[in-house]
C-alpha cells in the first residue's frame, strides 16, 4: 500500500500516526480519571491538562520527527541517490561521508562499495579503450571510403526510418528539412511514390531503379533502392543528387544501426525511454520576461538510445528587433553585432519546429523556454504540440524535492563537464542538460520507470517545483 511514497514521507506519516495514537491515550486517560473523579466540577480542569499535554505531545513528536528527517531519512535518500549515480552513471568521486554522519556504519560502508564499483568499472574501461580505439579508426576509415563516392546514401529500416546517411545525403535531405537520425523518409520524399518502389523492391528482391520527388513537390531525383542481404530495410542512393558540398569540409557518417530492428513505433507514453528521440535545448533571450522579452539565440542537440548523435546540432543566433540590454549582454555574450543580420524568430522558430520533428523536447526549466516559442508561434505558422520533458523535475524524481536543481548543481552531482566559455551560451547549455539527460536515463530505469509515460507521471508529482522556480 506504501511502497510507491517516499521515504520521507513514510517516516513522517510513521511520526503523524505516533501522534495520534500519544493524544488518544492522553484523551482516553482523561476521560477514565473523569468518570472515576468525585466531583464533576473538575471538568474544565480536565479539559486544560488534556489541552496542554496534547500540544506538549505534538510538540515532542513534531521536533523528534524533524532531528529524525534531517539526520536519518534525508540522510538515507541523498545516499541511495548517490549510490544510483555511482552505479549508472560512472561518476567515481566519494560519497559524503560528513552529510551521512549520523548513519553509523552505513555510510562509510557505502562508500567503500562505491569505491570498489569505481576500482572495477575503470578496469572495464581500460579493456574497452582499445577495442573502442579500433573501432574508431574503422569508422573514420568507412566515412573517408563513404564520402568519396560520388553519391548520397541512406539506409533505412523497414519502417521507412533513416539509420544511416552520409554528407551527399544530408545536403539532398537538407533541400526539404533538417536530416534526423530515425525520422521517415516520408518527410523527404513522396509517399506514394517511395512506397511504389519499395513495394516492388520487396516483390522482387533485387534493386529497383526509381525516379523520386521531394515531399515539397520541389526537387526530383533519380534514386536505387538496393536490398541489404539478410538485414532488413534497404539502401536508398540517389544517383543525380546535385549536392554541392565543400571538398575540405568535415564529411560526417551519421548512424545507429540499433534502428534497423526498429518495429512500429508505440504510443509516446508506451514508449521504452531509450526508443525516445529526445530534442534537448536552450534559448538566450533579451532577458527573463517572456511576455516583452525576446529570443537572441536557440540551440539544440537530438538524443536518440540512450547517447548524443553527434552531427545534429541546431545553432542560429536570432534577430530579437529590438535592442539587446548590456546586463543580458553580460550573462550570454550575444550583442546587437552578432545578432544584425541574423534570422528574426518566424523563421528561427520554423527552421527549430522542422528540427524538433516527431521528437520530445527537452530543456532545463522547460516553461520559460517554452513560453517565448508558444508566444510567437502563429508568426512561426506552426503548433509546439511536442511532448516535453523537464529536467528539473527529473533531478527531483531521482534526487528528491529538497535537494538543489540548478543545472550546475546537477552538472556537478552526474560528474558532466560545463566548459566555461560555453555556460549560458544556448547550444552550450544544451548540451550540458542532453549529457545530464543521459546520465539520469538508465537511473529512470533502475527505478522501475521504463517508458516516458512512466516519467511524466512521476514528474508530475513535482510541478510545484516549477512553479516556484518560475
Amino acid at each position: 500500500m506504501f511502497t510507491g511514497l517516499s521515504l520521507r514521507l513514510r517516516v513522517f506519516l510513521f511520526f503523524c500516526l505516533l501522534a495520534l495514537g500519544g493524544l488518544a491515550i492522553t484523551i482516553g486517560g482523561l476521560i477514565a480519571g473523569y468518570m472515576r473523579a468525585a466531583q464533576p466540577e473538575l471538568f474544565d480542569a480536565y479539559v486544560f491538562s488534556g489541552l496542554i499535554i496534547g500540544f506538549l505531545v505534538l510538540g515532542l513528536v513534531t521536533g523528534v520527527w524533524l532531528l529524525f528527517d534531517e539526520n536519518v531519512a534525508k540522510p538515507i535518500e541523498r545516499l541511495a541517490s548517490e549510490l544510483r549515480v555511482r552505479a549508472h552513471t560512472g561518476v567515481a568521486s566519494e560519497i559524503d561521508i560528513q552529510a551521512a554522519r549520523y548513519l553509523g556504519d552505513l555510510a562509510p560502508a557505502a562508500n567503500a562499495i562505491a569505491g570498489q564499483l569505481a576500482q572495477t568499472a575503470e578496469a572495464t574501461a581500460s579493456n574497452v579503450a582499445s577495442q573502442t580505439a579500433r573501432l574508431a579508426a574503422e569508422k573514420d576509415r568507412l566515412t573517408a571510403i563513404l564520402s568519396d563516392i560520388p553519391v548520397a546514401m541512406i539506409v533505412v529500416n523497414p519502417a521507412h526510418q533513416i539509420v544511416l546517411y552520409d554528407a551527399q545525403s544530408a545536403a539532398v535531405l537538407a533541400q526539404v528539412a533538417h536530416p534526423r537520425l530515425n525520422a521517415s523518409l516520408f518527410d523527404y520524399f513522396d509517399r506514394a511514390a517511395l512506397e511504389a518502389a519499395y513495394g516492388k523492391l520487396v516483390k522482387s528482391g533485387r534493386e529497383v531503379r526509381w525516379v523520386l520527388t521531394g515531399a515539397d513537390g520541389a526537387q526530383s531525383y533519380e534514386t536505387v533502392l538496393k536490398p541489404l542481404g539478410d538485414a532488413p530495410g534497404y539502401m536508398l542512393v540517389i544517383e543525380e543528387a546535385q549536392a554541392q558540398i565543400d571538398p575540405h569540409a568535415p564529411r560526417p557518417l551519421i548512424y545507429d544501426f540499433d534502428l534497423l530492428n526498429a518495429e512500429t513505433t508505440p504510443e509516446i507514453a508506451a514508449r521504452p525511454l531509450k526508443e525516445v528521440c529526445f530534442v534537448v535545448f536552450d534559448s538566450e533571450t533579451t532577458g527573463l520576461l517572456p511576455h516583452k522579452d525576446a529570443v537572441v539565440q536557440i540551440g539544440a542537440v537530438r538524443v536518440l538510445n540512450g547517447r548524443i548523435i553527434e552531427g545534429e546540432v541546431f545553432d542560429t543566433l536570432v534577430d530579437p528587433g529590438r535592442p539587446i540590454p548590456p546586463a543580458s549582454t553580460q550573462v550570454h555574450k550575444v550583442t546587437d553585432a552578432m545578432v544584425a543580420g541574423a534570422p528574426e524568430i518566424p523563421e528561427a522558430g520554423r527552421s527549430f519546429h522542422s528540427f524538433c520533428r516527431d521528437a520530445v523536447i527537452v530543456a532545463h526549466n522547460a516553461p520559460f523556454d517554452m513560453a517565448f516559442l508558444h508566444r510567437d508561434a502563429r508568426a512561426m505558422g506552426v503548433t509546439w504540440d511536442h511532448p516535453i520533458l523537464d529536467t528539473v523535475l527529473v533531478s527531483a524524481v531521482l534526487f528528491g524535492a529538497s535537494e538543489t536543481h540548478t543545472l550546475d548543481a546537477l552538472a556537478a552531482r552526474l560528474g558532466v563537464t560545463i566548459p566555461e566559455a560555453l555556460r549560458h551560451t544556448a547550444l552550450g547549455d544544451a548540451r550540458a542538460t542532453a549529457e545530464v539527460l543521459c546520465h539520469m536515463l538508465p537511473m529512470l530505469e533502475a527505478r522501475g520507470l521504463l517508458t516516458f509515460g512512466d516519467v511524466i507521471a512521476e514528474t508530475r508529482k513535482h510541478g510545484r517545483l516549477l512553479e516556484d522556480l518560475n
